[in-house]
């Protein structure tokens, strides 16, 4: 365990907490992390997860003006369901993705999982990008990449890490829900209104 890992774990768990409670300090928290995380992860050779941590940057940056400035009149962006054309293209794409980063990885780089790298990377591009977009369904994702993660980073010796996402777990069943909450009581709000 290094003192990135512990930087990476402490940054990456407040930066979960302000996405569940629908805080917009997750973005900037959230930046913080993926530094740590790129340094982390290039030195454990998942060199697919440490790129993520730069389009991470770039995603942050694009989410966090979404989120303060991305509704209605430039106003608080809302928590929408995901239509089942953008759920279908999302998959597609994260199919894709993950077929494309494997067979680079395995072909280009001495990477010892492609496959692990490649999914979990493809799976939280998708997440990120969901979570952005205040798309709820975003947290079903990253407890599908996080069940991914924590087997690979326990098999490259990240335990710390892989607790971390052990935690991310938990936190996204309590991130799902009360976001749901958040959904369902703005909903009822507008039909009351109409």
């Amino acid at each position: 365990m290094s003192w990135i890992e512990v930087l990476g774990f402490v940054t990456g768990a407040v930066s979960v907490a302000f996405a569940v409670r629908e805080s917009a300090w997750n973005w900037p928290v959230g930046i913080a992390n993926n530094v740590f995380f790129f340094i982390l992860f290039w030195k454990a050779k998942l060199y697919a997860d440490a790129v993520l941590q730069i389009v991470y940057v770039i995603i942050s940056i694009y989410g966090w003006w979404h989120w303060l400035r991305g509704g209605v009149s430039h106003s608080k962006l809302p928590i929408t369901k995901t239509r089942l054309q953008a759920g279908i293209l999302l998959f597609l794409v994260t199919a894709l993705s993950t077929a494309l980063m494997a067979t680079i990885l395995h072909k280009f780089t001495d990477s010892q999982s492609p496959f692990g790298d490649g999914v979990t990377t493809a799976l939280s591009l998708t997440a990120q990008y969901m979570l952005s977009r205040k798309l709820l369904e975003n947290w079903w994702v990253w407890m599908t990449a996080d069940v991914i993660y924590i087997f690979l980073y326990c098999y490259k010796a990240l335990y710390l890490t892989g607790f971390l996402y052990a935690l991310f777990f938990a936190m996204c069943i309590v991130g799902y829900i009360g976001w749901r909450k958040s959904f369902m009581g703005v909903r009822q709000s507008a039909e009351a209104a109409q």
